[in-house]
């Protein structure tokens, strides 16, 4: 039976956050052609028991390095974060903030920032970069996936130069609305394209699965498992 696809964001996500994991995502993807949509492994859920579903609202960061009397021709120098909190403050419901272009060792997330998306009704974080006040974002249980905590600020070392514009994180190019799903098995990017069969075949998949799951824990080899039911 075709899988029926919810009609609006809340409830499709809710129904992912339920049935579906990102390495079936990613092995659909896979058998379409895409092969390169797994961000980099490196970017990691800050608890283990973290997921991130939502549609990306993409932000463009890069190193700066700020100096007194150094402040270049731009004015960007005097603006503090650049567009940081204009981005943070454009966030939607069940969006993801997700940065890249540092190639500094700060961090790009913290607690406030987490507690101002968390009002917006965003869906969580993905930083191409680090995380701070670990513990804070823990305890509001914020989805941030990043390459680890780290202390150390950007306010001297980092801006970001603009948002909802494509980016690049690793060998992934993603859009501003491209779907983002992450757990401990890293975040996969579905893109526009091929977002509803993408989906559809994911969730057959899963539940294929678990019907693949039954039969061998009945007994069924996985050669006949798998010629039954080209799953596994």
């Amino acid at each position: 039976m075709s899988v029926q696809l919810p009609d609006n964001d809340a409830d499709l996500f809710a129904l992912m956050r339920t049935e579906l994991f990102s390495s079936v995502i990613g092995d659909v993807l896979d058998a379409q052609g895409f092969r390169h949509q797994y961000l980099p492994p490196n970017i990691r859920p800050l608890s283990d028991d973290m997921v991130i579903i939502g549609r990306a609202m993409t932000v463009l960061e890069a190193d700066y390095f700020v100096e007194p009397g150094m402040d270049g021709c731009s004015g960007l120098a005097k603006k503090p974060f650049g567009f940081m909190f204009e981005a943070l403050d454009n966030l939607k419901a069940n969006e993801i903030y997700i940065t890249s272009g540092v190639c500094g060792a700060y961090a790009q997330w913290g607690e406030m920032m987490s507690t101002r998306a968390r009002v917006l009704g965003a869906a969580g974080a993905i930083l191409n970069g680090y995380a701070r006040d670990t513990n804070g974002i823990r305890k509001l249980g914020f989805p941030t996936f990043c390459h680890g905590s780290y202390g150390q600020d950007q306010g001297v070392r980092g801006k970001v130069l603009d948002y909802r514009l494509r980016i690049e994180v690793g060998v992934v190019t993603v859009d501003p609305g491209m779907i983002l799903f992450g757990d401990i098995d890293g975040v996969v990017a579905i893109p526009k394209v091929a977002e509803k069969e993408t989906l559809r075949l994911a969730f057959e998949k899963a539940r294929g699965e678990k019907r693949v799951a039954n039969a061998i824990r009945e007994g069924m080899s996985t050669v006949e498992a798998w010629n039954k039911f080209g799953i596994m």
